[in-house]
C-alpha cells in the first residue's frame, strides 16, 4: 500500500493517522470494517425498500424502523468511507472544512438517532400501557412530524460546535491520531482557549443524550411494570417479545457510546488504538446489527423480507 501514499498536507489540512501503532495491520483491519459496513448498508437498505414496497407495513412502528435505518446509514457513512481510504490508499489528508463537516454530520445524526430511539420507546409504552389510544396518538403524520423535530433539534444543538471550533487558532501540529475527526481530538490541536467549546459539548452530551436516556429508561420501567401486571401468560410473552428488540438495540447503542466517551475522557492508561477501534465499532456494530435484530424479532417485517427475497 506504500505505492498509494497520496497524503497531502497544506496550511489548512489535518492528517488523520488511522490507528497508531497498528499501521502495518491497516489493510487487515480494513477487511472486517469493509465487511461490517457492506452488511450495514445491505441490511438497512433492505428494510427501507421492503417497508416502502409493502403497503401493509406503512404503520408508525415501521416508519420508525425506516428512520432508524436512515440514521444507521448516515452515521456509518460519515466515518467508514474515509477510514477505508486511509487503510487502503493512505489518503490521510482532510481540510479544516471537511473535518468540521464530518464532525457536524456525525454528531447531528447521533442526536437524531437518540431522538428516534426515544420515540420508539414512547411508541412501545403507549402500545402496551395504553393500547386503546395507540392508533389515535401514534399516526403516520405524527411520526413524520416527530422525525422532522428530531432533525431540527440535531441541527440546532450541533451546529454551534463546529462554528466554535472554526473560530479557534490551530497549532502547526495537525496530526489527529484517529480514523475520523473526533471533536475532542480536533479541539486538542487548538492553540487557543477551548474552555467554551469543551463546556458546550459536555452540556449537550448530558442535556440531550442524558435526558433522552433518562426518558427511555423511565418508559421501559413503566412498560416492564405493566407487563408484570398482565395475568395472561400468552399476553405477557407477546408484550415482552415486542420490547426485546428495542431493549437490545438501546443497550447496545448507549453502552458503546458511554464506553467510548469514558475511554476518551478518562482512559489515559488505555492504549490509543483500543479507544480508536471502540469508537469505530460504535459507528459500525449498531448499524450492522439493528436490521438483523429487528428482522428476526419483528414477525411481520421478517415475513415480508423473506417473501421479497423468494421473489428475486
Amino acid at each position: 500500500m506504500a505505492a498509494f501514499n497520496l497524503t497531502s498536507a497544506g496550511p489548512s489540512t489535518f492528517i488523520l493517522n488511522g490507528i497508531p501503532g497498528l499501521e502495518a495491520a491497516h489493510v487487515w483491519i480494513s477487511i472486517p470494517f469493509a465487511a461490517f459496513y457492506i452488511i450495514a448498508l445491505l441490511g438497512n437498505f433492505t428494510v427501507l425498500l421492503v417497508v416502502a414496497k409493502e403497503p401493509t407495513l406503512h404503520k408508525p412502528m415501521y416508519l420508525l424502523l425506516c428512520m432508524l435505518a436512515l440514521t444507521d446509514i448516515g452515521i456509518s457513512s460519515s466515518v467508514i468511507p474515509k477510514a477505508l481510504c486511509i487503510f487502503w490508499f493512505n489518503l490521510k489528508g482532510i481540510t479544516l472544512g471537511g473535518c468540521l463537516t464530518q464532525t457536524f454530520f456525525l454528531h447531528m445524526i447521533a442526536i437524531i438517532y437518540s431522538a428516534v430511539l426515544l420515540t420508539m420507546a414512547l411508541d412501545r409504552y403507549v402500545a402496551i400501557c395504553n393500547p386503546l389510544r395507540y392508533i389515535s396518538i401514534f399516526t403516520n403524520t405524527r411520526i413524520a412530524k416527530l422525525g422532522f423535530i428530531g432533525l431540527i433539534r440535531g441541527v440546532v444543538f450541533v451546529l454551534p460546535a463546529p462554528l466554535l471550533l472554526s473560530r479557534l487558532p490551530f497549532c502547526d501540529n495537525r496530526l489527529i491520531s484517529h480514523t475520523f475527526c473526533e471533536h475532542i481530538a480536533v479541539a486538542k490541536l487548538s492553540c487557543g482557549d477551548t474552555t467554551v467549546y469543551r463546556a458546550y459539548s459536555l452540556v449537550i452530551a448530558f442535556v440531550v443524550i442524558g435526558l433522552d436516556l433518562m426518558l427511555i429508561v423511565l418508559s421501559y420501567g413503566l412498560i416492564i411494570r405493566a407487563i408484570l401486571r398482565i395475568s395472561s401468560k400468552d399476553s405477557h410473552q407477546k408484550a415482552l417479545s415486542t420490547c426485546t428488540a428495542h431493549i437490545w438495540v438501546m443497550l447496545m447503542t448507549y453502552s458503546s457510546t458511554l464506553f467510548s466517551n469514558l475511554i476518551h475522557r478518562y482512559g489515559q492508561g488505555i492504549a490509543p488504538h483500543v479507544h480508536i477501534i471502540v469508537a469505530n465499532l460504535y459507528v459500525l456494530l449498531p448499524p450492522m446489527l439493528n436490521p438483523i435484530i429487528y428482522g428476526v424479532k419483528t414477525k411481520e417485517l421478517r415475513k415480508k423480507i423473506c417473501q421479497n427475497i423468494c421473489r428475486m
